[in-house]
């Protein structure tokens, strides 16, 4: 267990908490600092806070970081779809019904686990988590598509700064309930954990953090819509708090919508369908996309015909 503490000098008045600590201990990744907060583990005068905490002059600020958890990752030998890889980068295509990386409930059976198989040690280690290597933007169990891992802590860090700083492009698709009035928009809130069920995530008034959504309707079928969202940032279930907050659940999310309604899905109507980014090592921009899934296209399918 490692502690830091430190007192607030009148040049750090007014930043958020979660920088002023990326700056003290650049060793550590922000995300990872920010779940230290959130864990109570960075504490303010002696009191638990948020990562959008804005400093006051002699603030006391005190930095726990637990002893790494002994945990012995399993690897498996999964079937990955690899779009692309060379030295720095792997593109995924991953299914609906897999989780990222291992959690409580899911330790066997992720992408992590078929990572390790197939890679071993040559995955990044930046984010300091001992159950994500190389794992540098997640997408939910039920949302199907493109994921990019980094094979090293460079690239890694490279990466997230250009998620950081809103320049990675992230497309997904998916059908909403109900029509759309606008054929595009922006949809622009705060998010936090849901006052009530922690679990679940929530549009709020005040200190949560800025989620931006931009969306454009590609078709209608009267009580759904097919749409192209684009995340400017990429807050927990961003997509699909946010549809609901507009009144669009998106179809078969039984968390933020009515569920699966008359179609026979297994999660979520969301697909992460291509991704943009600068490459780590080339700084040429590239660009990646994948086809809709299967049970995306049938119930497009479904839609087109009995909407005639």
């Amino acid at each position: 267990m490692n502690i830091y503490t430190f007192t607030v000098s009148d040049q750090y008045i007014n930043i958020r908490l979660d920088l002023f600590l990326s700056q003290q201990l650049p060793q550590y990744s922000r995300s990872f600092l920010q779940k230290l907060i959130t864990d109570k583990n960075i504490l303010v005068n002696d009191k638990k806070t948020k990562s959008n905490y804005k400093l006051r002059i002699n603030d006391f600020v005190k930095v726990t970081i637990p002893c790494p958890q002994k945990l012995i990752l399993k690897s498996e030998n999964i079937d990955l779809n690899i779009i692309y890889e060379d030295n720095d980068i792997i593109i995924i295509n991953k299914p609906q019904n897999m989780v990222v990386h291992p959690s409580k409930g899911h330790s066997v059976g992720t992408l992590v686990n078929g990572l390790l198989y197939h890679y071993g040690n040559n995955l990044s280690t930046w984010n300091e988590d001992p159950l994500r290597p190389g794992i540098v933007h997640r997408i939910d169990k039920n949302t199907s598509g493109i994921l990019v891992v980094a094979k090293n802590n460079i690239a890694h860090q490279k990466l997230i700064q250009q998620i950081q700083n809103h320049t990675m492009t992230r497309i997904y698709h998916t059908i909403v309930l109900h029509n759309i009035k606008n054929d595009e928009g922006t949809i622009d809130t705060l998010i936090d954990r849901h006052p009530i069920n922690r679990k679940k995530r929530a549009v709020v008034s005040a200190q949560g953090r800025r989620a931006i959504t931009h969306y454009k309707v590609l078709e209608r079928f009267g009580q759904y819509t097919y749409v192209q969202t684009r995340l400017e940032t990429g807050r927990t279930h961003q997509i699909r708090v946010h549809m609901a907050y507009i009144g669009h659940p998106i179809l078969g999310d039984v968390i933020y919508g009515p569920g699966s309604m008359h179609f026979n899905l297994q999660g979520q109507v969301l697909h992460a369908k291509s991704l943009g980014f600068i490459h780590p090592s080339t700084n040429q921009y590239m660009e990646f996309e994948t086809p809709l899934p299967i049970y995306f296209q049938e119930v497009l399918q479904w839609l087109r015909k009995t909407s005639k």
